[in-house]
């Protein structure tokens, strides 16, 4: 039996359930990249704002390498413009989350947890932003 094109192409793309799943267990570990890096760095005695920022590239350079391998498959061919694609919507959605960290914060009452709430509303919104926009732009599957 031969596959038609449209099953070899579901067999090598994980399902969207899948690729959420995959996503968030790729985040929790760029997540631990970053923040393992920046305390050694500062740890080594590395100035704090060339430690972050040099954590933040590791973390997000391994989630674009993870992210292309495990999650979205079959955009294995992307090339320079799919690099930047990603370093863009990165940097957009940086500026995203610092900022709807800063409008919670400020919108909020003064809780016990206000600082803990915002920073999950600041990292659900651009996580669902970056997974959007990496699946159906930055890692979008060949039209077939």
């Amino acid at each position: 039996m031969v596959a038609t094109d449209s099953q070899a192409s579901e067999a090598s793309s994980p399902g969207l359930l899948a690729q959420i799943g995959r996503f968030v267990l790729i985040g929790g570990f760029c997540a631990l990249v970053d923040s393992g890096l920046y305390w050694l760095l500062l740890q080594a005695g590395t100035w704090v704002h060339l430690a972050k920022a040099l954590s933040f590239i590791a973390g997000t350079t391994t989630a674009y390498f993870l992210n292309r391998r495990f999650t979205f498959t079959a955009a294995q061919t992307g090339g320079a413009g799919q690099v930047g694609g990603f370093m863009l919507l990165y940097t957009v959605t940086f500026f995203v989350n610092v900022g709807t960290n800063a409008l919670a914060l400020h919108l909020l009452p003064d809780l016990r947890w206000r600082v803990a709430l915002a920073w999950v509303v600041a990292q659900g919104t651009a996580t669902t932003i970056n997974f959007i926009m990496l699946k159906w732009v930055v890692f979008r599957e060949p039209r077939g």
